[in-house]
């Protein structure tokens, strides 16, 4: 009885889990750099890079279209709180980055949602946090998707969807518009 009242209290770590999808995964390897399936500890005071320049980047993604510095994630603790969370930079002077419905522009930033979908191109990252105790580091956990994380980005453009469910075209004439129809009318 008296070890475990001795005993240090085990602490928590924070875990950001990111399941990573590309359309062309499987011919181009762009995550094979990427340790998967298993957890990666990051002293809390580092900024976990993103992109395909191995000298500057923790993270590489091997694809000549993802800049050399594509996002940065940054690990920090609430003013005033105990709650530990992420923000993400968007690091590309090129490519817009989309967390969820917000989309950053070079240098802009946005705390990052406890889970959340990351955009990028055809990349799509789903992302999300596991809490933890630990101030002094943070774990990563990664995986790949075979199926796309957000089925709307297959679809060029969203089409309404009639309330019977049956398309007569995919598209309308340039002259015609809907017309809204009372029920009573024929």
């Amino acid at each position: 009885m008296i070890f475990c009242e001795e005993a240090d209290t085990e602490e928590t770590v924070t875990c950001l889990h990111m399941t990573f999808y590309h359309p062309c995964q499987d011919d181009k390897m762009m995550f094979r750099c990427l340790n998967f399936c298993e957890r990666e500890q990051v002293r809390a005071n580092e900024i976990a890079t993103f992109g395909r320049d191995s000298n500057i980047c923790r993270y590489n993604l091997m694809d000549s279209r993802v800049s050399r510095i594509q996002f940065s994630l940054q690990f920090y603790r609430k003013l005033d709180t105990s709650e530990f969370c992420f923000e993400i930079k968007n690091m590309s002077k090129k490519t817009k980055l989309r967390v969820d419905h917000t989309e950053l522009g070079y240098l802009n930033k946005v705390d990052l949602p406890w889970k959340c979908i990351i955009c990028f191109g055809d990349y799509q990252i789903l992302t999300e946090m596991q809490e933890g105790q630990s101030v002094d580091y943070y774990e990563t956990y990664f995986r790949l998707a075979q199926m796309p994380l957000l089925q709307e980005r297959c679809l060029s453009s969203p089409q309404p969807v009639p309330e019977c469910g049956i398309f007569t075209s995919l598209s309308l004439p340039q002259d015609k518009s809907p017309k809204e129809i009372d029920e009573n009318e024929s």
